[in-house]
């Protein structure tokens, strides 16, 4: 019963010391910037396959 007791104590405060909100806002962060690698790497792509189509005429 000791140990349950225990477990679930510091389940409180692993909870407790981590704020929900900073949570989500490194979760956004890190959404960001993978967002904005995938759309500069698309436009990059784009731009690639333009100059290569333009180039064969």
């Amino acid at each position: 019963m000791q140990k349950q007791i225990t477990r679930i104590l510091m389940l409180f405060v692993v909870l407790f010391s981590f704020t929900s909100c900073s949570l989500v806002e490194g979760i956004f962060k890190a959404g960001m910037g993978v967002g904005i690698f995938i759309v500069v790497a698309i436009i990059a792509i784009i731009i690639f396959i333009i100059s290569k189509v333009a180039g064969k005429k």
